[in-house]
Formats: C-alpha cells, sequence, structure tokens
C-alpha cells in the first residue's frame, strides 16, 4: 500500500483518487505534488476552515473527509500506471462498509474504472453503492 486510506464510518465525503502520485509517495502525503490545487480548493469551497498541507491530511478526519485511491499499491501518473492493480472490488467493499454520503472522483481514470465505463462526463454520476 503506498497510502493509508483516510477512512471513518459516515463521512460527508471520501474523495477518490486514481493513485498516489510519485511526489505523494515520497512524500508519504495525499496530493502532494507542487502544482496540485486538491488543498486550495478544500479551503476555497469552504470545506476546511484553513488551506492544509498536504502532510496535514490525516485532519481532514477532523472535517468528515476521507481519502482513498482505487489503486493501493502503484503510484505515478495516470497514464504510467498497470490498470490490472486497480482494486475496484475492494474500493466498493470499503465504501459499502463506511457508507459515506457522497464519493468524490478526483480524475476521470479513477471514475470509469469504478463506474466501468470508457467515458465519464464531469458533474454527478447516477450510480449509487449500497444505500
Amino acid at each position: 500500500m503506498i497510502l493509508p486510506d483516510l477512512l471513518n464510518y459516515n463521512l460527508n465525503i471520501i474523495f477518490c483518487g486514481t493513485a498516489a502520485s510519485k511526489k505523494s509517495k515520497k512524500l508519504n502525503a495525499y496530493y502532494a505534488g507542487p502544482g496540485n490545487k486538491f488543498w486550495k480548493t478544500l479551503y476555497e469551497i469552504e470545506l476546511t476552515d484553513r488551506q492544509l498541507n498536504p502532510q496535514e491530511f490525516k485532519t481532514l478526519l477532523e472535517y468528515n473527509i476521507g481519502l482513498t485511491d482505487i489503486c493501493k499499491t502503484d503510484y505515478g501518473n495516470d497514464n504510467e500506471l498497470d490498470t490490472s492493480k486497480y482494486a475496484v472490488d475492494g474500493f466498493n467493499v470499503k465504501i459499502l462498509e463506511y457508507k459515506p454520503k457522497i464519493v468524490c472522483f478526483n480524475g476521470k481514470n479513477a471514475a470509469k474504472a469504478y463506474l466501468n465505463q470508457k467515458k465519464v462526463d464531469y458533474g454527478y454520476q447516477n450510480k449509487r453503492a449500497g444505500d
């Protein structure tokens, strides 16, 4: 496992990426690349009360937010990943167990893998997991 899941029961939202980036693996922190706007965006849309640093990712549980990836055993850019390492079934088990209100895919490749579709548009998807 490259990065540990950050999960808890009944979270408001779980963000799911495809896999850790090279920088995230090196720093052992989610969304750690210098150009990544994840942390800034969370603050700007008021999901957090301040802009967190990638190394503070565990703090997200205090905001009722979780993190995971479709691929937990590989890292790099999406075009470098071995899709056979995607653990869609394992991800689904996590969602059914932890029962977040919303899952937000941070990237179309993660969404395409989970939804088993070749094309995915941005925005709300109709597929539901569990209740």
